[in-house]
């Protein structure tokens, strides 16, 4: 089983990037997709509703063009859900999931807090009400798989400018220790289990030359339930070619 997570920063751009053709080529069984940045009448066109695939989206209805996740799927999934229960968060379109058996394939997209003092403080009510919802999943005998932008890097290892961004959204201690108390408490990031020393990016600025230097940062993950874990078989993150901001995260499970 092969699932992608991309963060699309707008799914028209990445289109015309190509990115339709490379998922194609990748033949995942499931593709989460965070930032759609389009309405359903936008999506319209056949480049949209790849063959032998259906596609489920949660568009922002808090306004047009921002934010939406969206699953698209091989399997027809069992269920559709696509809120929960705060509409603070439901409304920014940032939360999708399929159901298959036992299984959950959740495309979610946290929010950044870079923009300025009122939106952190948002990022971190959005930690303090989601984490129960986290622990509740955890606890359910419910196989998970959690994909998405989390806005969060998790230890040196997933950024380049460790020091120095200390006090920037994305790598304060309290959101790092938030994160890392998720794994702590059954949580598995694939890529770090699969990877333990491993240093690859999937987001970089658009500033500069960011990443043509490679200076990135790892906010985007496939967190899974514990009984996923022995399933793991391979991780990679795609930093070429280049469709957003966001790299592609693969992850190929046993079935």
């Amino acid at each position: 089983m092969r699932i992608i997570s991309f963060n699309a920063n707008g799914i028209r751009s990445a289109a015309t990037k190509g990115f339709f053709d490379w998922f194609a080529s990748q033949q995942p069984d499931v593709l989460c997709v965070q930032e759609m940045k389009a309405q359903a009448d936008q999506l319209g066109d056949a480049v949209f509703a790849p063959a032998g695939y259906q596609r489920h989206v949660r568009e922002a209805t808090t306004k047009k063009g921002y934010s939406g996740v969206a699953i698209y799927t091989r399997r027809a999934p069992d269920e559709v859900r696509t809120g929960l229960g705060w509409d603070a968060f439901d409304e920014e379109g940032r939360y999708i999931e399929t159901r298959y058996g036992n299984l959950s394939v959740v495309s979610m997209y946290l929010p950044s807090g870079s923009s300025g003092d009122e939106r952190q403080q948002f990022k971190f009510k959005v930690m303090d009400w989601i984490a129960p919802i986290f622990d509740e999943w955890l606890a359910s005998g419910r196989d998970y798989v959690l994909c998405g932008d989390w806005n969060i890097v998790r230890s040196k290892l997933d950024i380049r400018n460790w020091t120095s961004n200390q006090k920037n959204s994305g790598c304060l201690p309290e959101e790092r220790a938030w994160l890392n108390a998720l794994c702590e408490r059954g949580w598995v990031d694939a890529y770090r289990h699969l990877r333990p020393e491993g240093e690859d990016y999937s987001w970089w600025s658009q500033r500069g030359a960011a990443r043509a230097k490679n200076v990135g940062w790892r906010i985007d993950y496939q967190m899974i339930t514990p009984g996923l874990r022995d399933r793991l078989r391979d991780c990679f993150i795609h930093a070429e070619p280049k469709f957003s901001d966001h790299a592609p995260v693969v992850v190929d499970y046993a079935d």
